[in-house]
């Protein structure tokens, strides 16, 4: 498969908060460049759930800084970071990585010490890969279910098993 290197993530856990500051620091990343949308939230979700807000304070609290790089428009994450005040990149056109190269600067970060968390294998992955970073996937916590999205997670599909095989996982 000719994309395989590009859609493969390092790592695919239940939910975000599966990612911890342990974890990371054992990776040597202090940069987490994170998607929002059926990542940490839902769509539905305008400001930050509790859970949301409890794991970027265990982040911030073990020194890891977090970012938010969406492909949503400015709107949307600005009312979702209006609390937090964030770095925040919306319309970031994943799988281009312009924004994200941006939101690195901005922050200081290299991608040998920054992690891109996200939920697509499409955008998120591949923006992630191609920045250099460290990728981790999460499944979508409330999918759409348009056939554009369906389409999208079905490509996905081959990947999501390949990553499984190489992995040992179900």
């Amino acid at each position: 498969m000719i994309f395989e290197h590009l859609l493969l993530p390092d790592e695919m856990l239940p939910t975000f908060e599966d990612v911890t500051p342990e974890h990371l620091s054992s990776l040597g990343i202090k940069y987490i460049f994170s998607d929002i949308d059926n990542t940490l939230a839902t769509y539905d979700d305008a400001t930050p759930p509790e859970n949301v807000t409890c794991w970027l304070d265990s982040m911030k609290n073990s020194g890891i800084t977090v970012a938010f790089v969406s492909n949503n428009s400015e709107e949307r994450v600005a009312l979702f970071n209006k609390d937090l005040g964030l770095t925040a990149y919306s319309k970031a056109h994943k799988p281009l990585i312009g924004k994200l190269t941006a939101a690195m600067n901005d922050l200081g970060a290299i991608p040998e010490n920054s992690l891109l968390l996200g939920d697509q294998l499409l955008t998120d992955a591949a923006a992630g890969r191609r920045a250099g970073m460290y990728v981790i996937i999460v499944p979508p916590i409330k999918d759409k279910k348009t056939l554009f999205f369906r389409f999208k997670r079905w490509l996905e599909v081959p990947y999501v098993k390949k990553f499984k095989k190489l992995h040992n996982s179900k």
